[in-house]
Formats: structure tokens, sequence, C-alpha cells
């Protein structure tokens, strides 16, 4: 059995000795921060009356980031309707040309050839009344 009690004591001195005394303050870094808030530039009294137009600061910039979503959001949704409508536009002329060309006399009389129906020979004739 060693002796604690004198193991402890001596902890406690070499503590003591690698200790900051306590009336010593630990000095503070020199940076941006430190000399705003801690050197007088904005005391506490000036930080707390600046803390309603720093909300406001901030909702502004929580609405200014959601109408940014919101404007991203309608952008994508007009070039997908604009996407949508040109191909819309490309149906519809492929459709006129299809429709234009089984609307000429020859895609016709073709049609109507497998009905029993045959183009007439002789021009129509007028007929007058007296």
């Amino acid at each position: 059995m060693k002796n604690q009690f004198k193991h402890d004591i001596a902890a406690e001195e070499i503590d003591t000795e690698t200790r900051p005394k306590e009336s010593e303050q630990i000095e503070l870094p020199k940076n941006f921060f430190t000399l705003l808030f801690a050197d007088g530039i904005i005391t506490k009294q000036a930080a707390t009356n600046m803390l309603p137009f720093i909300v406001f600061i901030a909702f502004l910039a929580m609405l200014y980031i959601g109408n940014h979503h919101h404007v991203e959001n309608s952008i994508r949704k007009i070039d997908k309707l604009n996407k949508e409508v040109a191909e819309l536009s490309w149906d519809y002329k492929t459709l006129k040309a299809e429709l234009m060309l089984k609307s000429t006399q020859t895609e016709v009389s073709k049609k109507v050839d497998s009905l029993g129906l045959i183009e007439p020979v002789n021009p129509p004739r007028v007929i007058t009344t007296n």
C-alpha cells in the first residue's frame, strides 16, 4: 500500500500551478467580432434595440427565398406547357396535311371505287325552269 494522500496533495499542487490565476483575465483574440461586441462599438443595449430590425430583415430574407422558389416552379411549368404547345402544333400541322392529301380528287375517287361509285365522264348539266 502506497501513501495515496501524499499523492493527492502533490496532484493538487500541480493543478494549481498550471491553472491561470483567477485575477488574470483571458485575453480575447483581436478579430472583427470581438472588436464589434466586446470593445464597445455595439453594446448589449444597442444589440437589443436592433433585434426587431434584425428579425424584420430575416423575415424579408425568408420572403425573398420563398418568392424565388415560387418563380422557379412557375418557370418550369411554363417551359413544360411551351413544349406541350409545340408538340400539339406539330400534331395539328401533320393532321392538316394528311386531310389535305385525303381530300384531293384522286384520293377521293380511289376511296369511292371500292363502294362501286364511278366518276362521271360528262360535265354536269344546268337545269333551267321557265
